[in-house]
């Protein structure tokens, strides 16, 4: 599995320079079943990253470009009749794929937003009563601009609870952005990538992950840490068990990709931030202070008790 994990994450490093924590990241989330969350002000490869991650496997990839005007039919799909049968015909959306990138998905209506509630969490879209499942592997890959506020919608707390991870992109440094500049020259590095993994290797590997063995200590631990979001003054409302379950499966896939087959507190305390950052809603006061969800995060994973008597023998 490590020898496969590495193929998909250089292939991405063909075309995104200085990001393989990013990319790292978007691999965890793919493999665990979960969705990603990408926010970052333009121009620093969002869209790039999830069309590189697409293009690293044989799978069926949909793009979705949403708009203020964009439908909740337009993302899931719509029945059309058809004179020549004389009956109703169902036209999958573009939601109906097996990677998909929601572009800028903040600049459409809570009702369209709303669409993708439960095919994150189900893998299924309901039309007119009737239930179709999505095939597998199912993976949503979201982009936003947090800068730019004017004719966009803020992502409910429910919609940004159906997220495994949420990233930032960041800048690159001088000498990797000199990089890209050479790299983007001549033609668009994008175009040259090539599948390293199909679809039934990365099911196998989805697999192998919900198989990696995590003992009681460490859920625990993630409880632990869960219920300390829950009584910190500067919160408002804490990380539900949903949270839990997210970071015990991201943690999961961390520790196969590191090539174990068990999950230590060290990959709980690393994927934390990306996990419950996102799902935690801090109070005014404490927004206006310039405290983060993370900064937050980080705070108690210093003052937490770590399960480490087992973990010091191995």
């Amino acid at each position: 599995m490590h020898r496969q994990v590495e193929a998909i994450i250089k292939n991405i490093e063909k075309v995104m320079i200085g990001k393989r924590e990013v990319a790292e990241l978007s691999v965890v989330a793919l493999l665990s079943g979960g969705h990603v969350l990408l926010e970052d002000v333009p121009g620093v490869g969002k869209t790039m990253m999830v069309k590189a991650l697409a293009k690293s496997v044989s799978a069926e990839f949909k793009r979705i470009q949403f708009t203020p005007d964009l439908l909740p039919s337009d993302v899931i799909g719509v029945s059309i009749y058809n004179p020549k049968t004389l009956q109703f015909e169902f036209r999958p959306g573009p939601i109906i794929g097996n990677i998909i990138l929601a572009d800028e998905i903040n600049r459409t209506s809570p009702k369209t937003q709303s669409a993708l509630l439960e095919s994150m969490e189900e893998a299924s879209v309901t039309i007119e009563g009737e239930t179709l499942q999505i095939k597998k592997p199912f993976f949503v890959m979201a982009t936003q601009n947090p800068i730019e506020y004017e004719g966009t919608y803020p992502l409910p707390e429910a919609q940004l609870d159906r997220f495994l991870l949420k990233i930032k992109m960041g800048y690159p440094s001088a000498q990797e952005e000199v990089e890209v500049l050479r790299r983007a020259s001549n033609s668009e590095p994008i175009v040259h990538l090539s599948p390293v993994i199909s679809i039934d290797e990365l099911l196998e590997l989805q697999e192998e992950v919900r198989n990696v063995y995590i003992e009681d200590s460490v859920k625990s631990y993630i409880v632990q840490l869960a219920r300390a979001t829950r009584n910190v003054s500067e919160v408002y409302l804490g990380v539900s068990p949903r949270a839990s379950i997210a970071l015990m499966r991201a943690a999961k896939a961390y520790a196969k990709m590191q090539d174990r087959d068990y999950v230590n507190p060290d990959d709980v305390q690393y994927l934390a931030p990306f996990v419950f950052g996102h799902r935690i809603i801090l109070k005014p006061e404490a927004r206006y202070e310039g405290i983060t969800a993370e900064g937050i995060v980080n705070r108690i994973i210093e003052k937490s008790v770590i399960p480490i008597k087992r973990y010091a023998e191995q």
